[in-house]
């Protein structure tokens, strides 16, 4: 096995997003400002971490993937708007929790503080284009991670009910199939349904839980697009859905996602087998 912790495989893959995105679309991102958002990231997560006796080794790994995540998809003018993204996104993960979990993504959170607290920062949807070979990447990367932290429900849920969603409403206005396939086939949408709305410590902890969550997204998502023409709809979604966290832990009870890949994956099998999902569950509860 490569990496021992699934998180490095997260780093690997935005990482090369990251070199992708510079080297054959997107040249607006500065190399300056990416630098600014990984060193801000890392500082407010040790500082932090220390401040309240958190592991800090472990948890910059997790600082390092907001900072990646925010790379790739937000931009603005001045270094400071960057900083200010990064330092909210960490910050969020210590401020906003229900018992011993955060409930927003960090790196949502970020992109929504330097939305609304700054003037310069914008985040572009279709930055990435509609090149089928970014759709295989992502999706390919993307799908070896799900595979190792056993999150394919969300991505599906979410993907699902926001396609048949832009479908009847395709059929209703009477608008040809290309014009539905260019709403979908976005890097931008990929990567967030891959990578950000599957963060397993923030979403819900149960199966049911998590469609249930991402349907809702995936709603409001089609409503803050169509209805308020809103581009950045996805993010504000998910934003505002999150704290529904909260409720849903609490009506489907269910152990708290643990990182150490060996455990997750052993608890994932057991846990698809009905006859052995108390065992599954009390791997992940000995590990979280």
């Amino acid at each position: 096995m490569l990496f021992k912790d699934i998180r490095d495989y997260q780093i690997s893959f935005l990482g090369l997003f990251l070199v992708v995105g510079i080297g054959t679309r997107d040249w607006t991102l500065r190399p300056e400002l990416i630098g600014v958002l990984i060193a801000t990231s890392l500082a407010t997560q040790w500082i932090l971490s220390w401040v309240t006796g958190k592991e800090q080794i472990t948890s910059l790994r997790s600082a390092l993937i907001t900072s990646l995540g925010l790379s790739l998809l937000l931009r603005a003018d001045h270094w400071t708007t960057m900083a200010i993204a990064a330092a909210s996104a960490i910050a969020s993960k210590f401020l906003f929790k229900f018992g011993d979990k955060h409930f927003f993504n960090p790196g949502n959170f970020g992109i929504i503080s330097a939305l609304v607290l700054t003037s310069d920062a914008w985040v572009s949807p279709g930055q990435w284009g509609e090149e089928w070979w970014y759709a295989l990447l992502f999706a390919g990367t993307g799908g070896m991670t799900l595979q190792r932290i056993g999150r394919w429900d969300t991505t599906a849920a979410f993907l699902g009910a926001y396609s048949l969603l832009e479908a009847i409403r395709n059929l209703w206005l009477g608008w040809t199939w290309d014009v539905y396939w260019h709403r979908l086939m976005s890097g931008s949408l990929l990567l967030f349904a891959l990578f950000m709305i599957t963060d397993p410590r923030s979403i819900p902890n149960s199966r049911i839980g998590r469609v249930v969550w991402a349907v809702c997204i995936a709603g409001l998502t089609f409503i803050l697009r169509n209805y308020f023409f809103i581009p950045t709809a996805v993010f504000w979604a998910l934003f505002m859905v999150a704290p529904l966290t909260i409720l849903i832990d609490v009506l489907w009870l269910a152990p708290r996602f643990a990182w150490q890949e060996g455990d997750v994956a052993l608890a994932s099998r057991r846990v698809g087998d009905e006859g052995d999902e108390a065992a599954g569950e009390e791997l992940l509860t000995q590990h979280s």
